[in-house]
């Protein structure tokens, strides 16, 4: 069979239109990198580009990000829909990016919401990249279109702390043994660092939930906090300002406001001291505490830094779990879907590249 000849445009005019846009705007992005909030984006973007760049071509390491930033705001759009705060994506060198829920959902169908999110948004990016490779027909763009799919396939896998592992969370809790199993086989056939360290973390979670929990109780954690508070009013009042190592027994409140947020307000009565920590789960407080004081001398007087501890138990509701039928399904054939489309992109990729 003859193979149709093939008029290849060059690869390299989008991302240098895109290189130029940055190049010209390069007031602004320093001024985001100083002064926005994200600044830790943009860093940890270029470091990621020049990490990557190290194995592949610039060209496909900056695409390869791209795709990647593309997936992560798929997350912060759906969290943003159902309420949530949520932070701009950090990236972390061969292991990809993240975000961070200020606020934990309140529900295993928000938490889905959110998770599924990501490769919805990503696959269409994949799906622009692997317009982009018809059009220039080019083995990088098709390269890229492929790597696109399948970051989003591997994060469909249903292994915390992958979008798979939280989606399902709606769809059947079952299905998390399917991914350790699963997991645990294409770890035998196709030895990968990273999907190693994934699957330890997610099975020595199931432990701790569902063996170690059982046997010893409550899952007992801390958060930590610090607050700094002038001294010199007190002095001027003769109060004795306590030493470094002193350690007390903090009273504290604790309260919920109507999104669910849960707050902890600590008080220590002789400093006419009161903070509020913010807890990032719904729990049960056992005991707030300083455990340590800071001496701190400023231009106006002396300040403590008082460093508090708030000891608690999570606050398992089994009601979270409780997704109504119609979600389930409503989740289930999207995950599902999602998962064979990929597949089928994927092949599509291999073969339109191939001709």
């Amino acid at each position: 069979m003859q193979q149709r000849k093939r008029t290849k445009k060059n690869p390299l005019w989008i991302i240098g239109a895109a290189g130029a846009f940055l190049l010209t705007q390069g007031k602004l992005l320093f001024s985001l990198l100083k002064f926005g909030k994200f600044g830790g984006l943009f860093i940890s973007m270029l470091v990621s580009i020049w990490a990557y760049a190290i194995v592949f071509p610039w060209t496909f390491a900056i695409g390869f990000v791209l795709l990647i930033l593309v997936h992560e705001f798929g997350h912060v759009f759906a969290a943003r829909q159902k309420g949530l705060p949520v932070t701009a994506p950090l990236f972390i060198p061969f292991l990809g990016a993240l975000i961070n829920l200020k606020r934990h959902p309140r529900d295993a169908a928000t938490e889905a919401y959110v998770a599924i999110g990501g490769p919805m948004l990503g696959t269409v990016g994949a799906l622009v990249v692997f317009g982009i490779a018809v059009y220039v027909d080019h083995p990088m763009w098709y390269s890229l279109a492929m790597t696109g799919f399948l970051i989003n396939l591997f994060n469909l896998l249903p292994i915390h702390p992958l979008d798979g592992g939280r989606i399902v969370t709606a769809v059947s809790r079952w299905l998390w043994l399917v991914g350790l199993i699963g997991g645990l086989v294409l770890i035998i056939y196709n030895f990968n660092v990273i999907l190693l360290l994934i699957w330890a973390m997610f099975a020595y979670d199931l432990y701790k939930k569902y063996v170690v929990r059982r046997k010893l109780g409550a899952d007992k954690r801390a958060l930590a906090a610090s607050f700094l508070v002038p001294a010199q009013p007190l002095i001027e009042q003769g109060y004795i300002i306590p030493g470094q190592e002193h350690k007390r027994e903090l009273d504290f409140v604790t309260y919920s406001d109507l999104e669910g947020q849960q707050f902890v307000r600590v008080m220590w009565e002789g400093l006419n001291f009161q903070g509020t920590i913010p807890l990032t789960q719904q729990a049960l407080i056992r005991r707030a505490h300083v455990t340590r004081l800071d001496r701190i001398q400023k231009e106006d007087g002396l300040h403590l830094m008082i460093h508090c501890q708030v000891d608690y138990d999570p606050f398992e509701n089994d009601r979270y779990y409780e997704v109504p039928t119609a979600a389930r399904w409503k989740y289930g054939i999207a995950y599902f879907g999602l998962a064979g489309f990929l597949f089928g992109m994927m092949a599509l990729v291999r073969r339109v590249g191939e001709l």
